[in-house]
């Protein structure tokens, strides 16, 4: 019954909107009610069909701001972080993947999308599938992103792209839109990284560059012994569908989200057309010296791991200054963590980015030999300049995850182009929007190897994220989830328009 209202007062919604002739209400109840029992591809003729549509009906599909940012907050309830201001939404998130918070979150992800009339599939890692049925079968239109956070992250990072593609359906829902192929939104698992360190580790095992195994092996950062496959067990997320893009193929994937850099704030522009993200590759480095007393310990006797690590660290930062790269090391371990006892092993993270796979290699050349020598007590670049020679360490350097450059699909970078132009005119498109590399990884990564992928960035206040301040106007998001509603018509318009093709 609740879906027979929904649907009820979106017919009159639709009616009110005039985008087709009003009918009789009896009849159209009947129609809503069919509908129901066979499903969207029944399509009665008062529904609007995306082929079909003029840009003034594109243009008349409008977000709703207001419930687009209380679905947003309403989410932020389960694993809300720190406060850094007196508004009831000015507090950062802390929910990681897998905990109780996270399988709340995804509990209230399920329930929006069947409300909206959707189908759901679960597969072994965890990540849901809504779709939407289209007039046609095939592989559906999706819009994906994530509803975990860093552990000190804030409220948009992931979450405006999930909640900007239910608020899709909604628009769809309440203007009786009925798309040529099925459309839908995906929650991917664990894209951070932070509790299970690889990053888009989900969407990675979908796209076959991850083995399951691997990802379901992966354990917690710190003393837990949590695996990713005993989490997903333990929250009832372990679907029993393949996590494969041949169990579960996709025919485009878009993806809103935050810029999490200062360009489009610092230019005044609203919309960034993603054309491709820099490659990256995560180290784990480990250095054993030696543990001694340090009241008793002469400097030329130590074979201190942290000193040496923290010229290690220092050297990647001017490794990546030389090549116009990006280096950052997050996690730093010690033992034994004593302040009378110098530290004889050290484990510590190492991040390089590059908008090239070539700069990204560079840097692993230069690292590996240099922190071998700066492991044996060789001066490298005058690091050594004003210390004692000390004992040598050993090292091992691991390979955790790594990303090759990736450019983006030039048919969903169009219809991302032409949603800019239809949202703000073709005279203001140019000014209002720019094109860009992303510097972070987006599970869009991963879907971009399989399937014809795109991203939109809006802008985040001083270009902050992985923060608890992390901003974005209502507007810009409003703004954002517009393009991004435009985009996958757009693209769907595309589809059909290959009719016969093989994979449209």
């Amino acid at each position: 019954m609740a879906t027979f209202t929904r649907i009820a007062s979106a017919a009159c919604s639709f009616s009110r909107q005039n985008i087709r002739p009003r009918r009789d209400l009896s009849k159209l109840l009947f129609s809503a009610q069919t509908t129901l029992n066979r499903g969207f591809s029944a399509s009665p003729t008062w529904r609007l069909h995306t082929k079909d549509m003029s840009e003034s009906d594109m243009n008349t599909l409008r977000v709703d701001e207001s419930r687009l940012m209380a679905d947003l907050h309403w989410t932020c309830q389960w694993g809300t972080g720190e406060r850094w201001g007196d508004k009831p939404t000015e507090t950062g998130m802390q929910r990681l993947a897998l905990s109780d918070d996270d399988k709340k979150a995804r509990d209230w992800f399920v329930e929006a999308v069947k409300a909206q009339g959707c189908k759901v599939t679960i597969d072994s890692m965890g990540n849901i599938f809504a779709v939407r049925a289209g007039l046609k079968d095939g592989p559906p239109t999706f819009v994906g992103s994530h509803l975990d956070t860093q552990p000190s992250g804030g409220r948009y990072d992931g979450i405006l792209g999930v909640t900007a593609g239910i608020e899709m359906l909604k628009v769809l829902n309440d203007n009786w839109v009925e798309t040529e192929y099925p459309v839908g939104v995906i929650n991917w698992t664990n894209e951070e990284g932070a509790r299970f360190p690889i990053s888009m580790v989900s969407s990675a095992v979908w796209a076959g560059q991850i083995p399951l195994s691997k990802a379901h092996n992966l354990k917690e950062v710190g003393a837990g012994t949590a695996t990713q496959k005993s989490e997903l067990e333990r929250i009832g997320y372990l679907g029993t569908t393949p996590a494969s893009h041949k169990s579960i193929p996709i025919g485009a994937h878009f993806e809103l989200h935050i810029e999490q850099g200062p360009q489009l704030e610092a230019e005044g522009r609203k919309i960034g057309i993603v054309k491709g993200v820099q490659a990256y590759k995560w180290y784990t480095i480990e250095v054993t010296g030696r543990d001694a007393h340090t009241g008793t310990t002469p400097l030329p006797a130590r074979a201190d791991a942290l000193l040496a690590s923290a010229k290690m660290i220092l050297h990647s930062h001017k490794v990546a200054t030389r090549l116009g790269a990006l280096a950052s090391t997050g996690i730093l371990s010690l033992k034994p963590s004593s302040t009378n006892t110098i530290p004889g092993s050290v484990t510590f993270s190492l991040d390089m980015r590059a908008p090239s796979d070539t700069l990204v290699e560079a840097a692993e050349r230069d690292i590996r030999a240099s922190f071998a020598a700066i492991a044996a007590g060789t001066d490298i670049g005058g690091l050594n300049n004003g210390t004692t020679p000390s004992l040598p360490c050993s090292l091992n350097i691991t390979v955790d995850s790594a990303s090759p450059a990736i450019h983006f699909n030039d048919e969903c970078i169009a219809c991302v182009k032409g949603a800019v132009e239809g949202v703000f005119g073709a005279a203001a498109a140019g000014e209002m929007s720019r094109e860009m590399t992303s510097g972070a990884g987006h599970d869009s990564v991963n879907t971009g190897y399989i399937a014809p992928t795109a991203m939109i960035f809006i802008p985040c206040r001083d270009g902050v994220s992985h923060n608890p301040k992390e901003f974005s106007t209502p507007a810009d998001c409003a703004v954002g989830a517009q393009v991004l509603l435009q985009s996958v018509l757009r693209y769907d318009r595309v589809r059909a328009g290959r009719e016969g093709v093989l994979g449209a």
